[in-house]
């Protein structure tokens, strides 16, 4: 048998060491390789399931395979948190994160799951501004109006909520706090029967998405304050910002995509390369602003310090409000 020379055994050693990484590369390459589910954990027609849709359609034109979207709803979204926890980390079952997830993880005691330890995250999709909104017939035109009237009528003002825990409520929550004013909670199965309460007039203040109020406010129907976000919306460019009268404000709506924690980092970065190509066309980009979302561009590892910060700031609310879940 012919010796093994030192250089042979060298480059016979680099190939070793090489192999792993080429095996994750062209596993990497090779995703998908069969159809990937997106855990959503809003019911179907809501602003989320039609962000999930939009951007199942785009990946599945993307990267050749189905991505399907699979609503699984109940306890706040920690349903379908706990499904993508428990899956494969193998890039073929992802979850659409919200708010929920950041706020779920203080308001909840006994979870499952570590939120930002077992979801990886794999990129932003949107900001969505929430309207402060009220009835045509409430009194206050201006966000310092409304606070005036507020603190001359102290808990008899009620704003309803899509329930505990949702970005509505923490918005809320949140405007308690920093403009010192005692406000009413409703919580609602969802924001629609919220909203239609307000358009009745038996709510007097709603913080709502966009997507299903503009059309209201646009004809006068309802009327915005302002809106939650710390810039304002394309959708409603006229309206103030909450923080030009509360200085610091600042809540939305925000969705992304996340995997098992454990994924492998190529896949991630391949979802993620594809979600930031989506959120640079214009068609989708187009459909997106029309539905009053902000495009949410971020690697993956910018999107994972979102998160945190997220999970830090809601969770200081929760405790400073002594929220409790349903």
């Amino acid at each position: 048998m012919p010796k093994l020379t030192r250089r042979k055994l060298l480059h016979a050693g680099a190939g070793a060491v090489a192999l792993p990484g080429l095996y994750r590369t062209a596993r990497a390459e090779a995703y998908p390789t069969r159809p990937a589910h997106i855990i959503c954990g809003f019911a179907a027609g809501g602003a989320p399931d039609i962000l999930a849709r939009l951007f199942a359609q785009w990946l599945s034109e993307r990267l050749g395979q189905s991505f399907i979207v699979d609503d699984r709803t109940g306890a706040g979204g920690n349903i379908a948190t706990e499904i993508v926890v428990q899956a494969p980390a193998d890039g073929y079952t992802l979850l659409l994160t919200s708010v929920g997830n950041a706020v779920n993880a203080t308001l909840y005691d006994k979870l499952n799951y570590n939120f930002l330890r077992d979801i990886a995250p794999v990129a932003g999709i949107s900001r969505e501004p929430l309207a402060m909104e009220v009835n045509p017939s409430f009194p206050a035109k201006t966000v310092a109006e409304f606070i005036a009237y507020a603190k001359a009528n102290p808990g008899k003002i009620n704003y309803g909520s899509a329930g505990v825990g949702s970005s509505l409520h923490m918005a809320g929550e949140l405007f308690k706090l920093m403009a010192g004013v005692d406000l009413v909670h409703v919580p609602y199965r969802g924001s629609p029967p919220a909203l239609n309460d307000l358009l009745a007039g038996q709510l007097q203040l709603m913080f709502s998405p966009l997507p299903p109020s503009l059309g209201y406010v646009k004809s006068g129907k309802l009327r915005a304050l302002a809106v939650t976000t710390a810039t304002r919306s394309l959708a409603l460019p006229d309206i103030p910002v909450i923080a030009d009268t509360v200085p610091g404000y600042e809540a939305s709506a925000w969705y992304g995509i996340g995997a098992p924690a454990g994924t492998p980092a190529e896949i991630v970065e391949k979802l993620n390369a594809e979600i930031n190509a989506g959120l640079a066309d214009a068609a989708l980009r187009a459909r997106l602003i029309d539905l009053g979302s902000v495009p949410f561009s971020l690697s993956s590892a910018e999107f994972g310090r979102h998160l945190a910060a997220e999970t830090e700031k809601w969770g200081k609310v929760i405790r400073e409000a002594n929220i409790k879940p349903e």
